[in-house]
């Protein structure tokens, strides 16, 4: 009862809804609800007073990539029911902010090769019911001391949004994305007929990168020419990666890749995910009515 109440007072200080819409709603009685509200003063000091450490525990366990929506739900998973406005207060008081990630910024791929483009298989009627139905795939930079760079390639269960393949090398050859799809292809055993979908760089056009795929009987998919769109999804995730790791440079690559790979476990393991319904990767796939 007392998290359906605390829902409830949520709901009612957004003005979303009435007090009598929301308890008729949650099954709650007024009366309960009004109680509540009329705690005294010292009460409610109290209960916020207990509340926060545990807040301050969950922002900085999750190294400030937190906001009171995964809070106030990891909270509820500990059993403890809190408004979003009570822990709106708390982190303000305590002059706490969770790091706020960038808007996506498209860009387009230099595709200017002649290896031929696989068509774009997303544009036909496609609904994602369950994983390794499609998997997408992208390429990104990352600097590195002395003005070098380094670059990382991924693949990605759209469905569940697990990373489930990754690779990060001093240069942009086919053997990167070779070595990220690899790593998927022995995680996952995907069934005949899954799609790969990428932009339309070299690396994917690769003969052996194709090869690849032939062999694990998964069908290419490649964005339309200078639609930066197309493969946006992976453009996002880059863009969260590197705003959650406030990345600015590392010394070498053996640094990045082990700092990459402790954020790629915390993304897919503890990280939970709005778009999840606030549940991490791994918990979304381990509910879904054909695993269990």
């Amino acid at each position: 009862m007392s998290d359906r109440i605390a829902a409830a007072e949520q709901i009612v200080a957004e003005k979303v809804a009435s007090v009598r819409e929301v308890c008729d709603c949650l099954a709650i009685g007024r009366a309960d609800f009004y109680k509540r509200r009329s705690l005294p003063i010292a009460t409610k000091r109290q209960a916020t007073a207990n509340l926060t450490p545990l807040v301050i525990d969950i922002f900085w366990r999750h190294r400030r990539r937190y906001g009171t929506r995964r809070i106030v739900d990891e909270l509820k998973d500990l059993g403890i029911p809190a408004a979003r406005r009570t822990v709106a207060n708390i982190l303000k008081n305590q002059g706490l902010k969770a790091i706020q990630p960038k808007s996506f910024q498209p860009r387009t791929t230099d595709s200017r090769h002649c290896l031929g483009y696989s068509p774009n298989l997303l544009l036909e009627e496609f609904v994602l019911r369950e994983i390794n139905q499609l998997w997408v795939a992208d390429i990104t930079y990352v600097p590195l001391a002395e003005k070098r760079f380094a670059y990382l390639a991924m693949v990605m269960d759209r469905f569940s949004r697990r990373l489930i393949g990754w690779r990060f090398e001093l240069s942009m050859t086919e053997d990167l994305v070779i070595g990220a799809l690899r790593d998927a292809i022995r995680m996952r055993r995907p069934p005949p007929d899954l799609i790969h979908h990428s932009d339309r760089g070299g690396q994917y056009a690769g003969k052996r990168f194709r090869s690849l795929l032939r062999r694990a009987s998964i069908r290419q998919s490649m964005s339309r020419a200078a639609d930066c769109y197309d493969n946006a999804f992976m453009e996002s995730c880059f863009g969260t990666i590197k705003t959650e790791l406030e990345m600015t440079e590392y010394e070498d690559v053996g640094v990045g890749a082990r700092e990459l790979g402790e954020y790629f476990r915390y993304y897919n393991c503890d990280r939970k995910h709005s778009s999840l319904g606030y549940q991490t990767p791994v918990q979304f796939e381990n509910n879904q009515p054909c695993r269990k």
